[in-house]
């Protein structure tokens, strides 16, 4: 059995290219896989609250002592750990959105980067502590912005991911969507990419 986390951050739901390129490429590893266990996160339908003081507070309180509602914000964020620290392979999607992730994917970070369980500081630097893993990451873009200054978005994934400890990281682009002429012809190079990465 394979257990995979699929976290579809697109705000356009199952219409998002990153999605459909997301499905394909889980379609590909059910053929090199007999069973395969998919638990996915739609930020679309699933909203990711953004993280603030009151998450700290709650992670902060000693059990005995918290509230409710605080408590139901830790079970909330334990869950979204454990789906991470469970998976054996990680398919993220990540369209650019005004030059970075969205917003709930960043969210998402936010929740599952927790000292002491994700990662940790010592004398010779921060530590992740998460078993490394595959994780795909499928990024989509209106325009072209590979290689160039103003594409952030993947080095801060790859360096956040990193940190947490997966470093076993492939990138699939589909770029243009927005630019005549272009669209089909990059989503059809993403797919074969994907086929080439599952092989």
């Amino acid at each position: 059995m394979k257990n995979i986390l699929k976290i579809d951050s697109s705000i356009f739901g199952e219409n998002g290219v990153s999605t459909q390129l997301a499905n394909a490429l889980i379609e590909q590893l059910k053929t090199k896989h007999n069973h395969i266990d998919v638990i996915q996160r739609r930020f679309a339908e699933q909203e990711i609250p953004h993280f603030d003081a009151s998450w700290i507070e709650a992670l902060s309180t000693n059990e005995a002592e918290r509230s409710q509602a605080q408590q139901d914000k830790v079970n909330f964020s334990d869950k979204l750990i454990a789906e991470v620290q469970a998976a054996d392979v990680l398919v993220l999607t990540a369209p650019m959105y005004n030059f970075n992730v969205p917003s709930m994917l960043k969210a998402w970070f936010d929740h599952i980067a927790r000292a002491g369980v994700t990662f940790k500081y010592t004398e010779q630097g921060p530590v992740g502590l998460i078993k490394d893993k595959p994780v795909y990451l499928l990024t989509t873009r209106g325009g072209i912005h590979k290689g160039k200054a103003e594409d952030t978005q993947i080095q801060f994934v790859k360096t956040f991911l990193n940190f947490l400890g997966l470093s076993n990281i492939q990138v699939v682009y589909a770029e243009a969507l927005n630019m005549s002429g272009h669209r089909e012809l990059s989503i059809e190079a993403a797919k074969q990419n994907i086929a080439e990465l599952i092989e």
